[in-house]
């Protein structure tokens, strides 16, 4: 396996570890957020105005921390595909050809040095 195979394939686990640890953070955040809010209802006794804040913050805090967990996975996500895909569409830097070596005896061409473009025209502020 070359470098670059194994490099890739060390980067995969490492992504699949990060969404797997991930996930447990967040499925155990959510647990401990409903966890907390079953034990507040149970403690309230029936006030229902209350009940219904403590639940409604519950709700809240785990459709946030989901939402926000699975935003940032699938950015990550469509960076690293583009970064990827990016880097595979590159193109091999342009090589000239070369010419071939003239013979010992007659005297070799005077090429040109290529100029270099341009700067684009800077604007004014």
């Amino acid at each position: 396996m070359s470098r670059d195979e194994t490099a890739a394939a060390r980067d995969t686990e490492l992504e699949k570890d990060r969404a797997r640890y991930g996930l447990i953070a967040v499925v155990m955040s959510n647990l401990a957020i409903a966890g907390v809010a079953v034990f507040g209802v149970w403690r309230l006794d029936g006030d229902k105005a209350v009940i219904v804040g403590v639940l409604t913050a519950a709700f809240t805090a785990v459709s946030s921390m989901t939402t926000a967990y699975l935003g940032i996975k699938a950015i990550s996500n469509t960076a690293r595909s583009i970064a990827l895909g990016s880097a595979s569409r590159r193109e091999p830097a342009h090589t000239p050809a070369k010419t071939p070596a003239p013979d010992a005896g007659t005297p070799a061409p005077a090429t040109p040095a290529a100029e270099a473009p341009a700067p684009p025209p800077q604007r004014a502020p």
